[in-house]
């Protein structure tokens, strides 16, 4: 893949994983725009291609109680993707848009995007991970994120319970105005079942600002592994309750493009995805990215910033282990497509969202605590300091 010599295909700022919907090098157009917020319901709702073909599309509500797929098809000629007649969208919902097309050539090309609907004047909601009924790793994070700010922070909090079996203090930290995080003292016990019981509904949150949920959610902890990736020694070791532990070379960020250190969990997981330089200022004289690369497989991400753990298919197999090469993401080998034979296919089949993975001996900062769910990184006292019921 000429121009790609070098990089891995992220960095630690925002990671693109389609582009602008109006760029020249935009292949798949989401409408509505990825980010977009008060989407009306009623808006048109579609996925197209100038050219090639739809390899499949996923619609889904999200961070909500009930996740639930948004019925469509694909045309024809592959080229547009519609909802089922008569369906309409949710007010006060999260969404999700997951594309995967092929052009003439039959190259894979990947689409990732979200966006949020309106919700009723004088109301506000809490978009929460994980989902109902998920299985998670030790490391998950329950996190709050709103759509206004919250100026009676206690009250809000006071609204939200989240319990354990078998019993563990849980306490619910701000970060802002806008986003409150829940973890124990120490990662999950595997087997925990947890509980987040949300009443929202009514209670005021800012002068003439009320809650439309009530709720109750709960999810499962897993098996417990957690992975450490030696930067200098360009490693990871992944180490699962019951198995020895398994060392895997890998390519970290290069000295100009450092890693995060610290413990860092993981929030979605990818099959294939797209990174953009030019999102976060990696462009070459012309302006454009010094790479693009359109079907990164088994994308796993650490950071809300940009931080992913995934396979790499465009250096040379003999790169893992030894040069350090990346934009700031952790590069596993990989072949182009993806596949469970490789170290990357092995770890992506094997981890869980809420997987923790801790980078060290990094030259970069430790990450902070509010990057993703990267509330590990904080002390327990501190992090109990951030409670608005202390």
């Amino acid at each position: 893949m000429a121009g790609l010599a070098g990089l891995a295909g992220c960095a630690d700022g925002v990671l693109d994983v389609g582009g602008k919907a109006g760029s020249p090098e935009e292949v798949i157009r989401v409408v509505p725009d990825d980010g977009a917020k008060d989407v009306d319901p009623g808006v048109p709702l579609g996925v197209r291609l100038p050219s090639g073909r739809l390899e499949r599309v996923a619609v889904r509500r999200i961070e909500n109680e009930t996740p639930a797929r948004v019925p469509g098809s694909i045309s024809e000629d592959g080229l547009r993707w519609s909802p089922r007649p008569g369906v309409r969208l949710d007010l006060a919902a999260k969404y999700s848009v997951d594309v995967v097309a092929l052009d003439g050539h039959g190259r894979r090309s990947a689409r990732h995007t979200t966006f949020t609907t309106e919700v009723p004047d004088h109301r506000f909601i809490g978009y929460f991970k994980p989902e109902n009924r998920a299985t998670v790793g030790t490391g998950m994070i329950v996190s709050f994120d709103f759509n206004q700010k919250i100026a009676d922070r206690a009250a809000v909090q006071r609204a939200i319970r989240v319990t354990a079996e078998p019993p563990v203090e849980i306490v619910g930290r701000w970060f802002g105005d806008t986003r409150l995080d829940f973890r124990p003292k120490e990662y999950w016990a595997p087997g925990t079942e947890v509980t987040v019981d949300v009443r929202l509904r009514d209670v005021q949150a800012a002068p003439g600002a009320y809650g439309i949920q009530h709720r109750k959610t709960s999810f499962t902890v897993g098996r417990s592994q957690t992975s450490l990736v030696d930067a200098e020694a360009k490693t990871m070791t992944v180490r699962r309750e019951g198995n020895a532990p398994v060392t895997i070379p890998i390519t970290a960020g290069a000295a100009k493009f450092p890693t995060y250190n610290g413990k860092m969990v993981v929030s979605e997981m990818h099959d294939v995805t797209r990174m953009n330089g030019a999102t976060v200022g990696f462009t070459d004289s012309g302006g454009k990215g010094e790479y693009d690369i359109k079907d990164v497989p088994h994308a796993m991400r650490l950071s809300k910033s940009g931080t992913f753990l995934h396979g790499n298919y465009w250096e040379d197999a003999d790169i893992f282990g030894e040069v350090n090469l990346s934009h700031g993401c952790v590069g596993l080998r990989d072949v182009k497509g993806g596949s469970g034979e490789t170290p990357a296919g092995w770890f992506f089949d094997r981890t869980l969202v809420g997987d923790v993975v801790e980078v060290v001996r990094s030259a970069e900062r430790e990450i902070a605590p509010d990057n993703g769910l990267s509330g590990w990184n904080m002390e327990w006292n501190r992090w109990k300091e951030g409670s608005a019921l202390r």
